[in-house]
C-alpha cells in the first residue's frame, strides 16, 4: 500500500534529503556548548542520513515499558524504508517550521527541540500502521505522542505535507479529519466533531489555512484554501476561501485577501467594522 496526502492545486517538487542533510550536518557542527554537543551528535551527526535520525528520533521520544527505544526505532525505520513519501513530507515540514517560525534559526532547531514537530512525525508514522491493518499499535503511538507531546491525533487523519503546529501543545484533530499542505495550527486548536454521530464527521482543512490559538472547528466542515481563523474562535460552518472568520460562533470580517496565511503566520485581523 502506498502512502497517500491530501491533493494540493500547486504541489512544490519533493525536498532533496541528501542536500537537507549535508545543511543539518554543517548546523549541528556550529554549537560550540559542550553541555550540548552529545546532543547534537545523538539526534544529527550519528547517523547516515535523515531517515536514520528521525527513526532514531522517534525511537528515543517514544519509547516506553512495552516497546523500548531500538524497537521503536527499527519499526519507524521500516515505515519510512516502505514509504519513502513519509521522509519526504517529514522534511518539507521541518524546512516550514524554518521559514514560518521566528523562533526557529535552523533545521536543526526544528528537528531535535520542537514537540509539534515530533507530534506530526509519530502520526505520519501511526498513520501508516493504520493503513497497513496495524490499528492497536497505531493507537498505542497515538497515546504515547499524547502523553509526551500534548497532541492528539486520531491515526486515521490524513495530513499533508508543509504542515506546521506553532507550539503544538493541546491540538486535538479528530479521526476523519483532512489537513492539505500548507497549514498551519497555533496551540490549543481542536478540530473535531459535534456529537456522537458516525462516519464523515470532522473538519477539512484546505491548502494555506491559518488556525489561531484556540479556535475550535466542529464539525463535517470545509476551511476553504487561505482562510484565516481567529484565535479563540468556534467556527461551525463551512468557511469561504480567503476569508476571515472570528468569534463565537464565528462570522466574517473584512474584505477577502489573496495571500495564504498559514505561510506568513500573520494573526492580525481586519477592523471589526467590516462584518460581513
Amino acid at each position: 500500500m502506498t502512502d497517500t496526502f491530501p491533493a494540493s492545486p500547486q504541489l512544490s517538487s519533493p525536498p532533496n534529503l541528501d542536500a537537507i542533510w549535508q545543511d543539518m550536518l554543517v548546523q549541528s557542527d556550529v554549537c560550540c556548548d559542550v553541555l550540548i554537543q552529545g546532543v547534537f551528535a545523538t539526534g544529527i551527526s550519528d547517523h547516515r542520513n535523515f531517515q536514520s535520525a528521525l527513526a532514531a528520533l522517534l525511537g528515543t521520544k517514544l519509547a516506553d515499558r512495552a516497546l523500548s527505544a531500538p524497537v521503536l526505532t527499527a519499526l519507524v525505520a521500516s515505515a519510512l524504508a516502505h514509504s519513502p513519501a513519509i521522509a519526504e513530507a517529514a522534511c518539507a515540514d521541518m524546512i516550514a517550521v524554518q521559514e514560518r517560525d521566528a523562533a526557529c534559526p535552523d533545521y536543526v532547531t526544528a528537528f531535535l527541540f520542537f514537540k509539534g514537530y515530533h507530534a506530526i512525525q509519530a502520526h505520519r508514522i501511526a498513520h501508516w500502521l493504520w493503513r497497513h491493518d496495524r490499528q492497536h499499535l497505531a493507537r498505542h503511538i497515538q497515546s504515547l505522542v499524547s502523553e509526551r507531546f500534548a497532541v492528539d491525533i486520531h491515526p486515521a487523519a490524513c495530513l499533508g505535507r508543509r504542515i506546521v503546529f506553532d507550539h503544538g501543545t493541546g491540538i486535538v484533530i479528530g479521526e476523519t479529519c483532512v489537513l492539505d499542505d500548507d497549514v498551519s495550527l497555533l496551540q490549543n486548536v481542536t478540530l473535531g466533531g459535534t456529537g456522537k454521530e458516525t462516519g464523515d464527521r470532522h473538519p477539512k482543512v484546505r491548502r494555506g489555512v491559518l488556525v489561531g490559538a484556540g479556535a475550535k472547528v466542529l464539525g463535517n466542515i470545509e476551511l476553504g484554501e487561505g482562510c484565516k481563523i481567529g484565535a479563540g474562535s468556534v467556527v461551525l460552518e463551512n468557511v469561504p476561501p480567503y476569508t476571515t472568520v472570528v468569534g463565537n460562533p464565528a462570522r466574517r470580517i473584512g474584505t477577502r485577501h489573496t495571500a495564504l496565511p498559514a505561510l506568513g503566520m500573520d494573526q492580525r485581523l481586519p477592523p471589526v467594522d467590516y462584518m460581513i
